[in-house]
C-alpha cells in the first residue's frame, strides 16, 4: 500500500545521503549558518569562526565562509588555508569531467527534494572576492608579488563564470519555451523588484582599485591606469578614484583622455615634497543573507488541468542602512567615499540567476505533485499523505551565498608628512608607517563598534 510514498523517500533519502546533509534536504542555508551572521553584524569576530557550522554547503562556500570571517578574526593562517582550499575546490570544478557525472546524480535529488542538493557553483562576484581575500592574505604577509598573480587570477575566473551563467540562462529561456512555461515564470519574476543595471551592481570597484594600486606600487603604470579607469566607471562620484587617475593621466601625459577628466574633475594638484601617501580600504557592515518566500505560479498539470502551485525562492530582504563614523587618522577625521556596493553585487546575481531558479522550482513541483497523484490515484491514502508532508518539508529556498563578506566597501586617501600615525575608532587603532614618496595601504573592517586591520608600505609613489 505504501509502495509509491516508500520507493520515493527511499530513493530521495540515499540521494541526501551520498552527496549532502540532511540540512540541505529539510532546511536552509542561511538557517544553519544565522549565528554566524550575527556574530559578524556585531563584531564578534573569533565568536563568529567558533559557530561556524560544520560543512553545511560544500568545500567551496564552506572554505571561503572560513576565509573571511578568520581574515576579520586576526587568524590568518587558517584564514589562507581556507581560501586556498575553496581555491582549489572552484579550480577543480571548473576543469573536471567528472563532476559532469555527479552533477547529474544532484541534479536528479533536486528534481524531487530542492535546490540545495545541487553542487555550489560560487557567483561571479563571489569569485572575485575569493581571489581579493586571497590577495590581501599575500599582502599581510607582505608578498606583493603573490598579491598581484590572485588579483590577475580574479579576472580571469569572473569572466569564466560570467560565460557559463550566460549558456545557463540561454539554456533556461529554451526550456521554458519549450515547456509553454515562459509566461507562467514571467509573473513569478515580476514580484521581484528590480535591481538595476548600474555597472557597482555587476563590477567590484574595490577589486579594481586595489588591483591598481598594486600594479601601482609594482611600478606597472600602465596596468595600474587601466584598472584604476575601471574603477572610476564603477565609482564615477568617488573623488579618490577621480584624483588617482587623474595622477596617473598627468604623470603619464595621456593627452586623450586628460581633457574628458579635467573638465569633469579639474585639474590634478600635486601634494607637498616629503610627503607620503595613505590609502585605507574601509570594508563596513556585512552583506544580507537570503531568506526564503514562497510564490504562487500557475501551471497545467499532466492532464491539461490548471493547477496553482507555491515556490519556494530565495530573495534579500531590504538591508539596514547603517552609517559608520569617519575614521581618525592623527585625530582628524578621514573622509571616504564608497568604491563596492557588496549589497547590490549580491542582489544583482540573484536576479540574474533567477529565471534557471524559478524553472528548476516549476519543474520540481509538477513532478512531486504527479508522484502525490498517483499514490491517490491507487487508493493509496496513507502514502499520499505521506508524500504531501515529504513534499512540503523538502522544498527549501536556496539561500547559499557567501554571507561573511561586506555589506560595502569606502576607500580614503591622503598625502600626509612622513612619520609615525595612527589610524583609530571607537577605541580601536591601527599603527601607520608613513615615509616619503612611498604608499602605506591600511586595510581595515568595521562591523557592530568592532574595527580590525593592519597596514603595510607599498612601493614608491
Amino acid at each position: 500500500m505504501l509502495k509509491h510514498a516508500v520507493v520515493a523517500v527511499l530513493s530521495l533519502g540515499l540521494v541526501a545521503c551520498a552527496n549532502l546533509s540532511t540540512q540541505s534536504l529539510f532546511s536552509h542555508y542561511s538557517a544553519a549558518n544565522s549565528k554566524t551572521h550575527q556574530a559578524m553584524q556585531q563584531g564578534l569576530y573569533q565568536q563568529a569562526l567558533d559557530v561556524l557550522p560544520d560543512a553545511p554547503a560544500g568545500e567551496i562556500l564552506d572554505g571561503m565562509e572560513k576565509g573571511r570571517v578568520g581574515f576579520v578574526a586576526g587568524q590568518y593562517p587558517q584564514s589562507f588555508g581556507a581560501l586556498q582550499s575553496a581555491d582549489s575546490a572552484v579550480k577543480e570544478q571548473q576543469r573536471q569531467a567528472s563532476i559532469q557525472i555527479s552533477e547529474g546524480f544532484n541534479q536528479a535529488g533536486a528534481l524531487l527534494t530542492n535546490d540545495n542538493m545541487i553542487t555550489y557553483r560560487p557567483a561571479d562576484y563571489e569569485l572575485g572576492f575569493l581571489h581579493l581575500y586571497l590577495a590581501l592574505n599575500y599582502l599581510q604577509q607582505s608578498n606583493l608579488e603573490g598579491a598581484l598573480v590572485e588579483v590577475r587570477r580574479a579576472n580571469q575566473v569572473q569572466e569564466a563564470a560570467k560565460r557559463q551563467r550566460e549558456a545557463e540562462l540561454n539554456k533556461a529561456a529554451k526550456e521554458a519555451r519549450r515547456k509553454g512555461m515562459d509566461q507562467n515564470l514571467g509573473a513569478v519574476l515580476a514580484r521581484y523588484p528590480d535591481v538595476g543595471s548600474e555597472l557597482g551592481n555587476i563590477q567590484n570597484g574595490y577589486l579594481f582599485f586595489l588591483s591598481g594600486v598594486l600594479y601601482e606600487a609594482d611600478g606597472d603604470l600602465n596596468s595600474a591606469y587601466i584598472d584604476y579607469k575601471r574603477a572610476l566607471a564603477v565609482a564615477p562620484n568617488n573623488p579618490f578614484v577621480a584624483e588617482t587617475v587623474l595622477r596617473l593621466a598627468t604623470r603619464m601625459r595621456m593627452d586623450n583622455d586628460l581633457p574628458t577628466l579635467e573638465a569633469r574633475y579639474g585639474k590634478y594638484r600635486a601634494p607637498s615634497a616629503n610627503t607620503g601617501r595613505v590609502i585605507v580600504f574601509d570594508e563596513q557592515g556585512v552583506v544580507s543573507a537570503r531568506d526564503g518566500w514562497r510564490l504562487p505560479i500557475w501551471l497545467m498539470d499532466s492532464r491539461g488541468d490548471g493547477v496553482i502551485y507555491n515556490l519556494a525562492l530565495p530573495y534579500y530582504p531590504n538591508p539596514p542602512n547603517k552609517m559608520y563614523s569617519p575614521l581618525q587618522l592623527n585625530g582628524k577625521p578621514m573622509v571616504d567615499s564608497q568604491v563596492a556596493n557588496v549589497n547590490g553585487m549580491a542582489r544583482y546575481s540573484l536576479q540574474e540567476d533567477l529565471p534557471v531558479i524559478v524553472l528548476r522550482q516549476a519543474l520540481r513541483v509538477v513532478a512531486k505533485n504527479e508522484v502525490r497523484k498517483t499514490a491517490a490515484s491507487k487508493g493509496d491514502d496513507i502514502g499520499n499523505v505521506l508524500t504531501n508532508i515529504f513534499n512540503t518539508l523538502t522544498e527549501q529556498p536556496d539561500t547559499r551565498s557567501w554571507q561573511s563578506l561586506p555589506a560595502s566597501v569606502a576607500i580614503a586617501q591622503q598625502d600626509v608628512a612622513a612619520g609615525q600615525y595612527d589610524l583609530a575608532w571607537n577605541g580601536h587603532q591601527i599603527d601607520v608607517d608613513v615615509k616619503a614618496g612611498r604608499t602605506t595601504m591600511v586595510w581595515v573592517s568595521r562591523q557592530g563598534n568592532q574595527l580590525t586591520g593592519w597596514s603595510v608600505l607599498l612601493g614608491n609613489n
